[in-house]
């Protein structure tokens, strides 16, 4: 049965891929973009399932905008994927506030600001799903992401408590976790501190280690239509809330994180980053 889904993020990455692969399915789509000519590919075999708008997530007036073009359009919204967002990364001690704050208001402030324009029309039918894209970096913190993985700590947080208000009135939340994918997620729209490449940092030892974990960690992106064929899967399974990783790395380690102790946990990511 077709249903009516809203993407945020859709310019690239998981987003316009999962609006190209719903389109092909037969389902209606929402795609949302703050440069709308970016979604000038996505090809429809119906002139009236896609719907393509310009959102900024950090501007209310947009979300409300192209919420109300969506009602308008389809008359209603079934299946909501926050997936706009970019990573910022840094060392703590060497954080830019203003690129922190701006990176929350995409990842977390924008994530919330979509949800509560359409989560009213979705309890008042008694049905709906929220998808949170979040990452393996919000269920494990890594040196330089620290900002990041915050953001996304802060959605699996959002996302659970969500469950609890929401579940009652027949709407599902699912959040997504994936690891390295072939996206442009790193190489495109993460911005990184300047200071991560000065060779005179204090942590500039240290970083290369780090670098080292990460690529036995994370090690080679993996093809993101595995991400978009989950997110399909995971809205129209039956349980009412999933926390799903998704890669070859993000999976163990995610187990590994939810087998062990914290203590545990803390103490062998220690020693692979060699820590005194």
């Amino acid at each position: 049965m077709s249903k009516v889904w809203f993407v945020t993020g859709c310019s690239t990455g998981f987003g316009k891929l999962l609006c190209q692969e719903l389109l092909d399915q037969g389902q209606k789509v929402v795609a949302t973009a703050r440069d709308v000519s970016s979604l000038s590919g996505l090809r429809s075999t119906d002139d009236g399932s896609l719907l393509t708008t310009t959102l900024d997530v950090s501007r209310g007036g947009q979300i409300s905008a192209a919420a109300e073009a969506a009602f308008d359009r389809f008359g209603a919204i079934d299946v909501l994927v926050n997936n706009a967002g970019y990573g910022y990364f840094s060392t703590q001690e060497d954080g830019d506030v203003d690129e922190i704050r701006r990176m929350f208001d995409a990842n977390l402030f924008g994530l919330i600001r979509v949800t509560q324009s359409i989560l009213p029309s979705m309890r008042e039918r008694g049905c709906g799903v929220i998808v949170n894209v979040s990452s393996v970096a919000g269920r494990v913190a890594f040196p330089r992401s620290g900002f990041y993985s915050a953001s996304k700590f802060a959605v699996e947080a959002l996302s659970e408590s969500l469950h609890y208000e929401v579940a009652p009135f027949g709407i599902r939340v699912v959040v997504i976790e994936p690891g390295a994918y072939a996206t442009d997620f790193g190489p495109r729209s993460a911005v990184r501190s300047p200071k991560l490449e000065d060779p005179a940092s204090p942590y500039s030892d240290a970083g290369r280690r780090w670098t080292e974990v990460a690529s036995q960690l994370i090690g080679r992106r993996q093809d993101p239509m595995e991400v978009v064929e989950g997110i399909i899967a995971s809205a129209t399974a039956d349980e009412s809330f999933l926390r799903v990783p998704f890669g070859r790395d993000a999976t163990p380690l995610v187990e590994e994180r939810d087998s062990k102790t914290d203590a545990e946990f803390i103490r062998t990511m220690t020693a692979r980053y060699n820590v005194p």
